[in-house]
């Protein structure tokens, strides 16, 4: 599976000239605090870091993208909404929206935390991105929808593309439900060292065990062994059904 699940998001800008395409301000203090990650505020003194803003920014960023999702999709159901923005506003898609536009490389992390790789993990990355968006609320609240607006649009109109692969646990529970079968469940393992951790999932439906899926995350991993056991389910049942048909 591809490391992005998502297009690029910045075309390549960083985070500070996109800002200034877009003619996005930060308050300078406020865009310090945001770099400050807990394990560096607690190695200085105990100094304030960005949780804060990552909860607020957490709150923005969900209302900005629902209110989309509800002018956008006036058709779809609660849960095809519900389902995109899950997809949009994953830890999964804003670390790659961090990754596209440097934020690892302002975050300040303890002596730990960097050694071990924090600048490129998907939790600190993602966490960071929600920092910096309550920053931008806090500055202006126009300029935060602007920021969300520009980047995750496009997510939001790729996810919509995805059909079956826009959550695809959620598909393959369906298709089990569908077909009688006992729900899925999901074995994970994990290997490597914690800057670069790596699980493999296996997915089991009754007495059966399907081609496996890793991943940086657990539910990367998960996601992509129910791909695999999707499509293996839905390629049988399309020959079963052209056996039907021709009389087989």
């Amino acid at each position: 599976m591809p490391r992005r699940a998502v297009p690029p998001t910045g075309g390549g800008s960083s985070l500070l000239e996109l800002l200034g395409q877009l003619g996005v301000a930060i308050d300078p203090g406020l865009m310090e605090l945001a770099t400050i990650h807990r394990s560096y505020a607690y190695e200085n003194g105990q100094i304030q870091h960005n949780e804060r803003l990552e909860f607020l920014g957490d709150a923005v960023l969900g209302v900005v993208v629902t209110e989309y999702l509800y002018r956008a999709f006036p058709e779809a159901p609660e849960g095809r909404l519900a389902k995109l923005r899950a997809a949009v506003v994953s830890s999964a898609s804003l670390a790659e929206v961090a990754r596209d536009l440097g934020i690892g490389r302002l975050v300040k992390l303890g002596k730990g935390e960097s050694a071990t790789g924090g600048q490129d993990k998907t939790s600190i990355l993602a966490d960071m991105t929600e920092a910096m968006i309550g920053a931008m609320y806090l500055t202006s609240p126009d300029g935060a929808r602007t920021f969300i607006r520009h980047l995750f649009i496009p997510l939001i109109e790729h996810a919509a593309t995805l059909g079956a692969g826009l959550d695809w646990k959620t598909s393959l529970q369906e298709a089990c439900s569908e077909l009688g079968s006992e729900t899925p469940s999901y074995v994970v393992d994990e290997s490597g060292p914690d800057h670069q951790k790596q699980f493999q999932a296996h997915v089991r439906v009754g007495l059966r065990e399907f081609p496996g899926g890793s991943g940086r995350s657990k539910k990367q991993a998960e996601q992509e062994a129910a791909r695999r056991a999707y499509e293996a389910i839905r390629t049988e049942i399309a020959i079963d059904a052209t056996s039907a048909d021709d009389g087989g």
